[in-house]
């Protein structure tokens, strides 16, 4: 039985459409998947022994410049691509139009989340099966229900799996890594904050790498790193690179940032920090993952950018009730319990 995924954003959402995958296949022997995504993310689902194929999308570069020849020609191959095979049905694991745009290429049963379950109701008039699914569940448990009703199997009650397999993890790794970019402004936990937890981390004989995506990011990893030996702007990477670098680490310290989902998925001790967001609903899940959320009055207030106007220590100001001392210690704590159960195996 072959399957077609379409899930192509952004990094979060297509790492926790990944144990949906561990399940179907649990549950159906034999069963391959194909998956549609963004090529930015398209590493990811080649991570899951269930995928065969990665098709990868480019609607985020393709809409600048959308009557281009080039964008012209690639839109062709991409369509004649995923048109070319036959598969027994086609999950929209997204619920977005434009997910649903893509689904209806493909000339196969269709299924996705009901009216009341996509994040855009409209989409549901465009598959031929549609299956309700609770909004206000994790988004994990999410796609994990949609494909139980797709295939018509029980929804597993087992935690999520994500499926991905790597060496056994090192106990005598001293390198951490802390995920500081994120994209709004209202996630980012105060500079002083990572850099006292830098601070922390490297007195005790912690290496730390600072990775970065953008400019903006790089030149926060600088100031992190400054007059510290322990503290290192990591280089450019992929996500496979990424994936590598943490695989070979202790832990890892995260803002609500898809790269701290990577981290999860991997099982690789970690702590994430949650202000402006709900953890409940798209946090971090898997064996050694601690989030911990701000205690404010205003939080989650789920905008971009903060609004709180009242004088406050940092900003955004919701964060001053997650001190860097309580971090470190959390991250301890989840190391400490990885390294046991290791030992013990």
């Amino acid at each position: 039985m072959r399957v077609l995924i379409v899930k192509t954003s952004s990094l979060g959402d297509v790492v926790h459409a990944l144990p949906a995958l561990t399940d179907a296949r649990r549950e159906i022997p034999g069963l391959l998947f194909d998956w549609v995504v963004e090529e930015a993310f398209s590493p990811i689902p080649a991570w899951h022994s269930a995928v065969i194929q990665v098709i990868p999308v480019a609607l985020r570069r393709w809409r600048k410049a959308p009557l281009s020849k080039q964008t012209r020609h690639q839109w062709h191959e991409f369509k004649h691509r995923i048109q070319a095979a036959d598969y027994d049905l086609v999950i929209d694991a997204q619920g977005l139009l434009k997910s649903a745009w893509l689904t209806r290429m493909v000339k196969s049963t269709s299924h996705g989340f009901d009216r009341t379950s996509a994040r855009e109701g409209l989409v549901a008039l465009s598959y031929d099966k549609t299956h309700h699914v609770s909004k206000g569940k994790h988004a994990i448990e999410r796609v994990r229900e949609l494909f139980a009703k797709s295939f018509d199997y029980p929804l597993p009650s087992t935690p999520a799996e994500y499926g991905i397999y790597t060496e056994d993890p090192a106990i005598a790794s001293r390198q951490l890594v802390f995920l500081h970019g994120t994209t709004w402004q209202s996630k980012h936990w105060p500079e002083s904050y990572w850099l006292e937890l830098v601070n922390l981390a490297t007195n005790d004989g912690f290496q730390v790498q600072l990775p970065w995506g953008n400019d903006e990011e790089k030149a926060r990893a600088n100031r992190l790193a400054l007059n510290n030996n322990l503290a290192q702007v990591s280089p450019a990477m992929d996500l496979n690179e990424m994936a590598s670098l943490l695989s070979c680490s202790a832990g890892a310290i995260a803002v609500d940032t898809g790269l701290g989902h990577l981290a999860a998925a991997l099982s690789l001790p970690a702590v994430s920090i949650y202000g402006s967001t709900d953890p409940s609903l798209t946090g971090t899940r898997g064996q050694f993952q601690l989030q911990l959320s701000a205690e404010f009055e205003c939080a989650p207030c789920l905008r971009r950018e903060c609004t709180y106007t009242k004088e406050s220590a940092v900003h955004p100001a919701c964060y001053q009730s997650i001190k860097p001392v309580t971090v470190w210690q959390q991250l301890q704590q989840q190391i400490n319990q990885r390294n046991k159960e290791l030992i013990n195996d």
